[in-house]
C-alpha cells in the first residue's frame, strides 16, 4: 500500500499532462474536475498533500 500512495501524485501529474484543448476543440480536461473536502472527510497528511498537488497542477495545466 505504500509503494501506491508513493506514487499516486506522480500518477495524478502524469495523466494530467494532458489535460489540454487540442486543434480540434477536443477539451481534454472534460474528466478532471478539482477535489473538494467536506468538513465530514477525515484523511492523513499525506491525502491533503496529494489533493493539493492535484487541484494545482488542474489549476495550471486545466485552468480550474
Amino acid at each position: 500500500m505504500k509503494s501506491t500512495v508513493r506514487w499516486a501524485p506522480l500518477l495524478a501529474v502524469v495523466l494530467l499532462t494532458g489535460c489540454a484543448k487540442t486543434g480540434a476543440g477536443i477539451d481534454a480536461c472534460g474528466p478532471w474536475k478539482p477535489i473538494y473536502v467536506s468538513k465530514q472527510d477525515a484523511f492523513t497528511d499525506e491525502t491533503a498533500k496529494q489533493i493539493l498537488a492535484h487541484n494545482l497542477t488542474g489549476q495550471k495545466v486545466c485552468k480550474w
